[in-house]
């Protein structure tokens, strides 16, 4: 059988919009050109009418005897495969997005898929294989995943949210997903990601977003899929562990490796799943012996538990992220230029709120009325009365705590950290001696970090030689 130039126009204009990614300007237009309406339309109204436009276009199809992928050859088939799953799509889509919050809720345990032999036999109604079925269903499964937490998990009306979230889908699926479904949708373990911006910005939730999104395939024996998408997300901060317990922290370590390891250890890098990914927070604090040996993990996919001999492979994806200027770091040769390299398939910077607001003023009470909707379960009044063009610092995590510093106390004045001294600019002008930079460097770090213990960490110096810096640095 074959379309009429009238059917096979509009299949194509589905196959691009499937194709397409929901984050884009692009797929908007086409959503409206599906929908045969304007943009004044309401974005639900919009896909109500898409999706019924469809409808109708498939009844006419099945009406003429069109029902199978058998049915059709050359050009055609292929605009019809999309069709077809677009159709299948739309008519579970109720249903997945219900069992990703039902295995939200449940969490490692992986749930039974009730709706499975219902979908499979439709696929195999319209002439997949079962082999592809199962493949699709799970691809559709990690669509609406990929959806649900990127929407979700990064809102924001200014333009350099929406390209946030467009980066984000890209990360998961390529630009193109025919591309993806064809050539690398087993293959994504070996594209790194590397997430920059400020403290504060929500770099862990991007992570969580492409890292809950990775594919996992349907188990048609057990009906369920091989395991939860909230097992297979592991998120370490680095900056949290001292030097000497790091590697143990990722790659694990064998009974007596070091004293105080009294049984065997499995690292970050052993209990990721096939299907998961590592978030490596705050990679910019990692020392260059440890970078090495994550630099190995990443060439040859391979890695020992600290006191073992064994090569364990790892097959996930790795998420690294940092706010410290990497290419100062670079220069310093206090982060390899190769490892760099290889944490780069692709690198995603997250705004800042003073950025996000500087273009869509509105976007401040979006997440205001977001966060007291959190807080409360109602979206509940917040006034902050700070000065126009407040710079918010502290970023999205600040806002937070001023929402619920005015809940509590009527009122929030801002970050109120004392003003940095002109120690950089003295520094960058070369007034200073040694004592004098490591002095102002101290309070420097004292003051974003708030003790002794950490600046003695990050500085690699003890803390009665910090206390002493501190306190000529107060002079």
């Amino acid at each position: 059988m074959r379309l009429t130039l009238a059917q096979r126009d509009f299949l194509t204009l589905v196959t691009r919009a499937a194709a397409c990614n929901p984050f884009s300007d692009e797929y908007d237009e086409l959503q409206l050109e599906i929908a045969g309406c304007d943009a004044s339309v309401p974005a639900m109204e919009r896909v109500k009418l898409t999706v019924e436009r469809w409808n109708e276009q498939l009844h006419k199809l099945q009406a003429a005897g069109m029902t199978s992928l058998r049915q059709v050859e050359g050009e055609d088939r292929e605009v019809f495969r999309y069709a077809c799953l677009y159709e299948i799509y739309h008519r579970h889509l109720g249903a997945f997005d219900q069992l990703i919050e039902d295995q939200i809720a449940a969490g490692d345990r992986s749930l039974p898929v009730s709706f499975a032999s219902k979908a499979l036999a439709l696929f195999e109604r319209r002439g997949f294989s079962r082999e592809d079925a199962r493949r699709y269903f799970a691809i559709i499964y990690q669509i609406r995943r990929a959806y649900r937490f990127i929407e979700r998990g990064l809102v924001g009306r200014s333009n350099c949210m929406k390209e946030l979230r467009r980066h984000l889908w890209n990360n998961v699926f390529t630009h193109d997903i025919r591309f993806y479904e064809k050539h690398l949708w087993n293959r994504m373990e070996d594209f790194s990601t590397l997430l920059l911006g400020e403290t504060g910005t929500g770099k862990g939730a991007a992570a969580a977003a492409i890292g809950r999104s990775g594919f996992i395939p349907f188990d048609e024996k057990t009906g369920k899929f091989a395991e939860s998408f909230m097992r297979g997300f592991i998120a370490l901060n680095l900056s949290q562990f001292p030097e000497a317990l790091i590697e143990s922290e990722l790659f694990g370590h064998k009974k007596g490796a070091f004293t105080g390891a009294i049984s065997d250890h499995d690292g970050a890098f052993a209990r990721c799943s096939p299907y998961g990914a590592i978030f490596l927070d705050e990679i910019g604090d990692v020392s260059v012996p440890a970078q090495i040996k994550l630099l190995q993990v990443l060439q040859e996919r391979t890695f020992s538990p600290v006191g073992g001999h064994e090569k364990l492979r790892f097959r996930g994806r790795v998420i690294a992220a940092t706010n410290k200027p990497l290419e100062h770091l670079r220069a310093a040769g206090q982060f390899r230029d190769d490892f760099f390299y290889r944490l780069c398939s692709d690198v995603i910077v997250v705004p800042p709120l003073r950025q996000r607001i500087a273009e869509e003023p509105g976007e401040l009470d979006d997440l205001v009325a977001l966060i007291t909707t959190r807080l409360a379960g109602q979206s509940l009044p917040v006034k902050l009365g700070l000065p126009a063009g407040y710079a918010w610092p502290g970023n999205v995590r600040e806002l937070e705590q001023a929402v619920r510093r005015v809940l509590l106390t009527r009122e929030y004045a801002g970050d109120q950290r004392p003003p940095e001294p002109d120690w950089l600019g003295k520094l960058q002008a070369g007034k200073l001696d040694a004592d004098a930079v490591l002095a102002g460097y101290c309070h420097m770090l004292h003051g974003r970090h708030g003790t002794m213990e950490e600046v003695a960490r990050r500085t690699n110096l003890d803390r009665r030689t910090v206390k002493a810096y501190l306190q000529k640095h107060r002079k």
